[in-house]
């Protein structure tokens, strides 16, 4: 049952809702709630939310992987119960490794399917796929030039133990679903599953993933298994062709409110994080209006302790550019003058975490490594060299 949906236009404005359900006040919302849903798709203001609503106890879903990728690592980190729901692409993915491990399958690529991307679409191009589609332009944009599904991939490699290949990930163009072995390659190279997306012209709008199971291998030619191999047999592709965000986002809070745990969160300990690369040349006191859905930039996932100084995409929001950024760069903190918001300073938090965590990891590896070499006989020095 809804009790109150937050929202931050005129209250007098809104007539699809009736007015009794509707509140400007973040603390009424959740005040009034047992499971609050956060879905605007802003990380700055979904921070604020979430902050209110955990500090109060509530259990938090979201569709909002810009939130996630952003800030939602704090929260993780935390403990507070924050989940992602399912319906969009990295919900769905969550969702199907749950089910395909009970099957006895190894993810080795998690991937988002595409049909198109266009990485510097114009303003007019836009606008006219934002009238036709009916949606809004910043939303248009960000799924045009990839930076939705960069986004998207980034919170599943943090959530579901994956990486990605490479920066902006491989992304290549295939003729059938089944053309993915280059995706098993890139998993073992990495020894871990990667994260990362497929253009596919006619694909379904849904997911996949790319898996083994040593019960299928023993059992060669056997058609269920054999309908699944990709083209040169070196993995299963598991899809699942179809997303409905806001159907599936109801039965996640149905099963949070029955006390399942957390589908996916960011981690406590992200390593992908996703930079946002210049479109063009911006001069000294150039706006970016907006990073995600922007003209300016696109976003691009990348490994985080490559881009230390990399300013995530989603806090950059009509902010001020106070010193030259080239085509291609990745924008930095000393790039840009950011606003003072919940969402950066938590943002900070997250990375001295991240950061202080990795040093302490390197300084145990060197104490042991130390203690081995001192306590060692002659002959197991030799062996370790």
């Amino acid at each position: 049952m809804i009790s109150k949906v937050l929202t931050r236009r005129p209250l007098g404005s809104v007539d699809s809702i009736a007015s009794c359900y509707l509140t400007n006040s973040i603390a009424e919302m959740v005040e009034g709630s047992d499971i609050v849903f956060e879905c605007s798709g802003d990380a700055i203001h979904a921070t604020d939310v979430v902050l209110c609503a955990t500090e109060a106890g509530k259990r938090v879903v979201t569709i909002n992987s810009e939130f996630h990728v952003t800030t939602g690592s704090f929260f993780a980190q935390r403990g507070d119960y924050v989940t992602e729901a399912d319906g969009d692409q990295p919900g769905c993915l969550a969702r199907l490794k749950l089910e395909i491990e009970g099957m006895g399958f190894e993810p080795q690529a998690y991937v988002n399917l595409k049909g198109f991307l266009n990485p510097n679409p114009t303003h007019r191009d836009m606008t006219y796929w934002s009238e036709k589609q009916e949606l809004a332009l910043d939303q248009v944009v960000s799924f045009t030039d990839g930076t939705k599904l960069q986004i998207e991939q980034a919170l599943v490699a943090n959530g579901l133990g994956a990486t990605i290949a490479c920066e902006g990930m491989i992304g290549s163009t295939v003729d059938s679903l089944s053309d993915l072995d280059y995706l098993v390659d890139a998993s073992n190279r990495a020894d871990m599953p990667v994260s990362d997306y497929a253009l596919c012209k006619g694909a379904p709008p849904g997911v996949l993933i790319v898996a083994r199971n040593p019960e299928a291998d023993r059992r060669p030619g056997y058609l269920p298994f054999s309908r699944l191999l990709t083209t040169e047999g070196s993995g299963f592709v598991l899809l699942r062709p179809f997303h409905l965000c806001h159907l599936e986002a109801l039965n996640t809070i149905r099963k949070v409110a029955l006390g399942e745990p957390e589908l996916l969160n960011n981690s406590s300990a992200p390593r992908i994080g996703v930079g946002a690369v210049a479109k063009n040349p911006m001069k000294v006191g150039t706006v970016i209006k907006k990073g995600a859905g922007g003209f300016d930039v696109r976003g691009q996932a990348v490994h985080m302790e490559d881009h230390p100084d990399a300013v995530p995409i989603c806090l950059l929001k009509n902010t001020k550019v106070i010193r030259d950024v080239e085509p291609g760069e990745v924008v930095r903190f000393e790039h840009v003058a950011l606003a003072d918001t919940a969402a950066l300073r938590l943002y900070r938090k997250i990375r001295r975490s991240v950061q202080e965590k990795r040093q302490m990891l390197s300084s145990n590896f060197c104490c042991v490594g130390l203690a081995d070499f001192f306590t060692s006989t002659p002959m197991q020095l030799l062996s370790l060299v």
